[in-house]
């Protein structure tokens, strides 16, 4: 590997860690706990100055009614929905200078 690419996996390496410490600070915020956060996707700004780290993490979905409730079993699996949040991650600081909700 080149120093070229050793540095850009270096980079997005921190750009990712950033993202991963933003979220984790911010869970009380949220509201809830992030159950299986994981990383999704990086990709690098067309004017490379940013990275776009995407991370995502499980939510429980609600019951829609009562009615839902008293017939579904009490041992029966919960079920969860994917969510997402897109970080902007300077690539000169490696601070995040945004997260946004990201919809697929």
């Amino acid at each position: 590997m080149s120093d070229e690419t050793l540095q850009n996996v270096h980079d997005v390496k921190m750009a990712v860690q950033s993202a991963y410490q933003y979220i984790q600070s911010m869970q009380d915020l949220m509201g809830r706990k992030l159950d299986e956060l994981r990383l999704e996707e990086v990709e690098l700004s067309e004017d490379k100055d940013a990275w776009l780290v995407t991370l995502g993490y499980d939510v429980p979905v609600k019951r829609k009614t009562a009615f839902e409730e008293m017939v579904e079993p009490l041992n029966a699996p919960r079920k969860f929905q994917r969510e997402y949040k897109l970080f902007t991650v300077s690539t000169s600081t490696g601070a995040v200078e945004s997260m946004k909700i990201r919809r697929v």
